[in-house]
């Protein structure tokens, strides 16, 4: 079986290079900085949550996998753990964008919740709304030491980890890519996967190839407060908030929809506000860090598949990515060792439906 090159050690391409070296294809997973998960997998707020009326294009197709493959790497990947707590989530008082859901019913597996339900599952909740939406099964894992656990499991099956290596080009010859240019040199490849979030479209170019990925920012921000400050994953419409590990909280701030887009310290000071207004001893509560990352986000939802007729050049970018990688890995790994096309990436294809 022919080398198979993984551009990009986030948690789409470490869980790509997992499977492969699973089940046993010769994989180079390379990565630009010196560990995994330095880009949008490590601003990543990291939901995990089967229903959603934000499922774009394929991503429909891959929803019903998305808990079961959770589950699978847990049972598979030594470090890898999923904290199972459930969200609640409310409209704007104005009838924002939040509000259709729950006007709109839940989704299956969803109910709605009454003011004093909401108090008893979270309690330390002092804005209680008059209702919101429960989902049980929502879960989230901490998004860095989830993708170190796949590059480790991966790197136990054979797999070659190579950081500090950033891809300056696809190098072709007579139309076929056969590997990278990188800083730390060439490295040859029968098939070469971009998941390389928002730098894949550059790559892409100079091959004549157009991805349609857009790039959306997102604040986020690492909070220090008391174990068990938040119970379960609280999405208000001024922030989503969870706690990633005892004594850690991590956040979202909401972007401008357009515009310049304000210094992250300014909507971190602004998210802190909410978030001391929110909560009891929310005063007390420490920011760590804040940084606004970029998203890649493909208009008509993942775009997963071979970019080039002699299937030398694949590519998986997506939103969604830290819910969706499990169940992408495991698929693009079946392609690419042979076991034909994916039923479920049908609608995910570059070119369109395939």
């Amino acid at each position: 079986m022919p080398d198979i090159v993984v551009v990009g050690a986030g948690i789409v391409g470490s869980s790509v290079a997992y499977h492969l070296a699973r089940g046993g294809a010769s994989v180079t997973l390379v990565e630009g900085k010196s560990s995994p998960a330095r880009g949008v997998t490590g601003d990543s707020f990291a939901w995990i949550g089967q229903d959603s009326g934000q499922w774009p294009g394929g991503a429909r197709d891959l929803r019903g996998s998305v808990l079961a493959d959770h589950r699978g790497l847990e049972d598979t990947v030594p470090g890898y753990a999923v904290r199972r707590t459930g969200s609640l989530t409310w409209p704007a008082p104005d009838g924002g964008e939040r509000a259709a859901p729950g006007e709109a019913g839940p989704a299956p597996g969803s109910r709605r919740v009454t003011g004093a339900e909401v108090a008893a599952l979270e309690p330390g909740l002092l804005d209680v709304p008059e209702y919101a939406v429960h989902t049980p099964s929502d879960a989230g894992v901490d998004p860095v030491a989830a993708t170190r656990a796949l590059v480790a499991a991966a790197r136990a099956h054979g797999a070659r980890v190579v950081h500090d290596a950033s891809v300056t080009s696809l190098d072709t010859a007579r139309g076929r890519v056969r590997g990278v240019s990188t800083a730390a040199g060439f490295l040859p490849a029968g098939t070469v996967v971009l998941a390389a979030g928002t730098g894949t479209r550059a790559l892409c170019e100079p091959l004549g190839i157009d991805l349609p990925v857009a790039v959306s920012p997102a604040c986020v921000l690492e909070v220090a407060a008391p174990a068990g400050s938040v119970h379960g994953i609280v999405a208000a419409p001024e922030f989503e908030v969870r706690e990633v590990r005892p004594g850690r909280l991590l956040v979202v701030a909401p972007c401008p929809a357009d515009g310049p887009v304000p210094p992250a310290r300014v909507l971190g000071e602004g998210a802190m506000r909410s978030l001391r207004a929110a909560f009891r001893g929310g005063a007390d509560w420490r920011l760590l860090d804040c940084r606004v990352g970029a998203r890649p986000v493909p208009a008509r939802g993942p775009l997963i598949g071979h970019l080039t007729r002699d299937r030398s050049l694949y590519t998986a970018v997506l939103h969604s990515a830290v819910t969706l990688a499990p169940t992408v890995g495991r698929l693009v790994a079946g392609e690419l060792l042979g076991n034909g096309p994916a039923r479920e990436l049908r609608d995910c294809r570059p070119g369109g439906p395939a």
